[in-house]
Parts: C-alpha cells; structure tokens; sequence
C-alpha cells in the first residue's frame, strides 16, 4: 500500500509561511504535551509524538522544507517521474539522502523507540531510509547542542554597576546545572543575553548549544530609567528654592552628589547633571543623564518669630504688586 500524504503544517498547527521561530515554539508546545516521559503506557502519545518530532525535523530544515513544499500531496507522481536516480526525488534509491534528528538525541531515540526509524513510510519514502548501524535507527554524529533560553530578574542597582548571578538551568530529563551567569553594567529590561556554550551538551563530540537569558529589570522606588537616563526627585527647603543654595542629591550607586540650586528655583524645576546617569551598555565609560526635580519642602512648626517674618515677605510683595 503507498504511503499517504501528511500534511507538517496542520500537524503542527502552523500556516505554510511560518517562520523557523514560529514553527519551533509550536513544535516545543507539542512536544511537551506528547512527550512520551509525561504520557507513560500511553501508545497514542507515543505516536503523536513521533508524528510532530517527524514534521519539525522537515519543516525546520530549509533543504527538506523546500522539497516537501515543491512536492506537496502529488509527492508520488513527481517522485515516479524521477525514479530511477534520475533527480533528487528518487524515494528510497541506494544512496538516498540522510538525515539527522536535530530535534531529540540519537540515545533519546533508542530509549523511546528502540533502534527502528521512528519516522512514517512516507518520510521514508521522500527523503530515503535513515542509516545507522546494521542499516537501522538513526545516524550517530558529531551535532551540536540545543540553544537554551531562560528569564533572570535584576535590581536597578545591578544593571547600573554589573554583577554576577548563579543561575540553575533545567535539562532534559529532569536534569539541573548551575550557570554564573555576569550582568554587564548597563543591561535594560529586555535585553538578550548570550553565553556561548552554555547551553544543552552536544551530541559525539559535537560542541555544546548557546544559553540566551532574557532580562527584565525591577523598577526602584526612587529612580526612573529612561533608556540611558535616569529621573529622580528631591524636597529642597523652601528657602533654598527662594534664596539658592547647595543640596545633596543621591545616586544609584550608593553616594551622594551636591549640587548648587540656583535662586528664585520654581517648584518642579528639573536640573540636568550629565554624565550621572546609567552606563551605556557595552560601553560602560559612557554614561547617560541625571534629571533631579526640585520639589518644594514647606517649613512645619513655625515660630512665632518665623510667622511675623512670612507676613512681613506677604506684605512687602502686596504693596509692590500694587505699584506695579
């Protein structure tokens, strides 16, 4: 009996133009739904396990992907009309393509299905029977591992002056490792960490995948960053907003600046120190802005003495809005 026709894209759940992003986050969904270690006894999960790893070792593969597109549900005819070695779509023909499985380990394979291809007849039969030892099972080489990605969480204070952080990574099989992972100075919400090599181990020798961490920053009560800036707002006496004078204003690394307020400073005056605000990323001699609002602190507990001077200040700025 031929085989039949399967269609990758519906096993998968993906439209025909979906990225190689978007087709392996959907195989990743499926995977840990079917993945046969979650389904124990389970012979449908086994299969519909076999049946997704099948579709997202074509479909995320550039070269496999464009023969099955250019095929389609007439494989059979266009693999007829090239029988006989006399193109690339010679089903089963000595010598056929090879393969390997980019998705699950060789050993993954043997403990799940034994050392008989997983894959259907009709993969078989459009890409050529895997080769492997005594003819069967998968062929073993050297491979690279699989990228991993995680999230870590940071305080403001670590992205402005760098740190570094052990992080503990599950692998497959319920498997965990710790990873120190350093924080540049500058890191913002968002940004995309790579560490070469640390991700899952590769397969014969083959060198190990990349760890990616996502990072998101925690927001400070005091400090607002703005990308490379940061906001901050202090109380300066009133009579320091009238009259001018110096004040401390602190930073993110734990000091103190001062800086000079100047006269007749009107509520909500922002002053721009530069350079005092976050390092740039990657170039951590560079450094944004510090923004400082001047907020008004109203004096409390006044004397006597205190109260006869405000309405003095009252009475003289009466008398010349009135000449004026």
């Amino acid at each position: 009996m031929a085989a039949a026709y399967k269609d990758y894209y519906q096993i998968l759940g993906v439209p025909r133009n979906a990225t190689e992003k978007e087709i392996k986050s959907a195989f990743r969904k499926l995977a840990r739904q079917w993945h046969p270690d979650v389904n124990p006894g389970n012979k449908e999960a086994e299969e519909k396990f076999k049946e997704i790893a099948e579709a997202y070792e074509v479909l995320s593969d550039p070269e496999k992907r464009r023969q099955y597109d250019a095929l389609g549900p007439d494989w059979q005819r266009a693999a007829a009309a090239g029988a006989g070695g006399a193109g690339p779509w010679a089903a089963g023909a000595p010598g056929g393509r090879r393969y390997e499985y980019r998705t699950i380990t060789p050993e993954d394979l043997r403990d799940l299905f034994g050392t008989e291809s997983p894959f259907s007849d009709f993969f078989e039969s459009l890409f050529g029977r895997a080769r492997g030892p005594a003819g069967r099972g998968v062929r073993v080489g050297p491979r690279r591992g699989s990228d991993v990605e995680a999230s870590l969480e940071v305080s403001l204070e670590d992205a402005f002056r760098g740190a570094t952080r052990r992080l503990t990574i599950e692998e497959p099989g319920g498997r965990t490792r710790e990873v120190e992972v350093r924080i540049p100075p500058g890191v913002a919400d968002g940004t995309r960490l790579r560490l070469a090599g640390q991700g899952e181990p590769g397969v014969e020798g083959g060198a190990p995948g990349d760890l990616y961490l996502r990072v998101s920053v925690r927001p400070h009560p005091r400090f607002e960053r703005r990308g490379d800036d940061l906001y901050t707002t202090v109380q300066v006496p009133l009579t320091t907003m009238v009259l001018g004078g110096q004040i401390e204003v602190p930073t993110l690394g734990g000091g103190t600046l001062t800086i000079t307020v100047p006269p007749e400073t009107p509520n909500g005056r922002t002053l721009r120190l530069r350079g005092q605000g976050m390092p740039r990323l990657r170039q951590p001699a560079a450094r944004g802005d510090l923004y400082v609002r001047c907020e008004a602190l109203l004096p409390e507990h006044l004397t006597e003495e205190e109260r006869e001077l405000f309405r003095r200040l009252d009475q003289l700025r009466r008398t010349a809005a009135r000449a004026a």
